[in-house]
Order: C-alpha cells, then structure tokens, then sequence
C-alpha cells in the first residue's frame, strides 16, 4: 500500500515539473507578430511591421523588439506579469490613447506566465493629456517561433 501510493505520488510529481519545464522552455521562444499601426516600446518609437520579440537570455527581463527584415528595432525592460489563467494564444497588448499606440504586455500561449513594460514618460504624458482615462486596449495574436531542431 506504502508502495503503490509512493509510486503515484513520484508520478504525479514527475508530471507537474514536466509541464512546469514545457511552460518555460515556452515562454523562451520568440514571439513573431505582425504589428499594423506604428508603436512604441519604452522610449521608442518603431513602424508598423512584422516583428519577432524575445528575451536576450534566459533569466533576463531585457526584450529585444525587432522587425524581421532588420529594419527597426530596440531593446526595453520588462517586469514579470502573472494570469488568472494559462492562455489561449500568444499576443501583444497595447495601450492606445487616440491614434498612439504603447506596447504594454506581452503573452506566450499556454502560461499564466508574461512580460510587462513600464509606461514611459511619453506614455504618461498621453495618459495626462486624456486626464488619466483608461487608455484602450488592442490586443494582437502573435505566433511562437518553432525551435531549431
């Protein structure tokens, strides 16, 4: 009886750090995403595009924005953003305060796991200038970037 329940238990430990090992080996993959409007990303400002977003290591909290034809780009901090639940699809939020538009998260599909960008000064300006409202909120679908075999 000791045995069986030892056995079930090591199985159902074995499985949790599986699936917690498959969520972060995906919130490392990059991010490719094709972005319609001008935006910015911290303090800068970047052109609509298709662009492929990561981390620049492992444990780092620095992202690197980067059109996918090299023509624009940047690096911002981000800070750790949890869910209430895994999610449905990899996608970017932005905040939109008339026709601009700020990077806000970003969320890789299947963890409750994100990043998220402080607002910069030009983003707290807008936010001043609307008398502090809620900015919008357009969210767009993203891909995962398959892994290199």
């Amino acid at each position: 009886m000791k045995t069986e329940l030892f056995r079930i238990t090591m199985a159902g430990t074995l499985a949790l750090g599986l699936m917690a090992a498959t969520e972060t080996a995906r919130a490392q993959q990059p991010l490719v995403v094709n972005i319609p409007f001008a935006f910015a990303a911290g303090r800068m400002a970047l052109p609509a595009g298709e662009y492929r977003i990561q981390k620049v290591a492992y444990d780092s909290s620095i992202l690197l924005i980067e059109r996918t034809d090299h023509a624009a780009g940047t690096v911002v901090m981000s800070l750790a953003a949890q869910a209430n639940a895994k999610q449905a699809q990899s996608k970017l939020v932005f905040h939109r305060y008339d026709n601009r538009y700020f990077l806000s998260q970003i969320w890789i599909a299947g963890s409750v796991r994100g990043r998220e960008l402080t607002k910069s000064p030009q983003e707290k300006e807008q936010s001043s200038a609307a008398h502090n409202e809620m900015p919008d909120q357009v969210t767009i679908v993203a891909r995962l970037l398959a892994p290199k075999p």
